[in-house]
């Protein structure tokens, strides 16, 4: 960190423990971002509540070029619980944002488009004839439009491929106007 890391206790008497607790999680914070600029922790108490005791929010602000960004984590029982929770979603933010800096970012594949080729309204599911000529299973609950009662065979449709146990899953299964054929 380019900036010391700052730590402010508000309504909340200093604790040399929490201090040390937050510094060392503070210090892991540059393996998640190589150009973490600067790095303050704000824990407070917030208003009692009559019923479950002591609750304690923390808050993070973060600073790497380009991007400034805040976690916010409240209503905790235990102080040493919400400052984990805090710094373990500042881990986070902070590989999402070196991720998208490198331009890392996770492609998905397109979706594939078939023909439904078997409906069981009983079971529920169906087959799905790829553009290759495989099949594909869906249930149901993987049919994202139009309902499942309301698929015809031969139909055509898009979908995500995954690979299942023992055979091809399709997911989110949508029906429409469609190429089938790949062409």
């Amino acid at each position: 960190m380019q900036i010391p890391l700052q730590i402010t206790f508000q309504d909340l008497p200093h604790s040399d423990a929490l201090e040390a607790a937050i510094r060392e999680r503070a210090a892991k914070l540059d393996e998640f971002h190589p150009r973490l600029m600067s790095c303050r922790v704000v824990i407070g108490e917030k208003r009692r509540h009559k019923h479950q005791g002591r609750l304690f929010n923390v808050r993070i602000d973060l600073h790497v070029p380009g991007h400034e960004f805040a976690v916010t984590r409240d209503n905790d029982e235990d102080v040493f619980v919400a400052v984990r929770d805090a710094f373990d979603a500042a881990k986070r933010m902070l590989e999402d944002v070196a991720r998208l800096q490198r331009q890392d970012v996770k492609q998905h594949a397109p979706p594939a488009h078939g023909r439904i080729a078997r409906l069981d309204a009983d079971r529920r599911s169906g087959l799905i004839e790829t553009s290759d000529g495989g099949e594909a299973y869906f249930a149901a609950e993987n049919v994202a439009s139009p309902p499942f009662e309301e698929l015809e065979v031969g139909q055509e449709v898009q979908f995500l491929l995954e690979l299942g146990k023992d055979t091809l899953l399709a997911r989110r299964v949508t029906a429409g106007k469609h190429r089938f054929g790949g062409g």
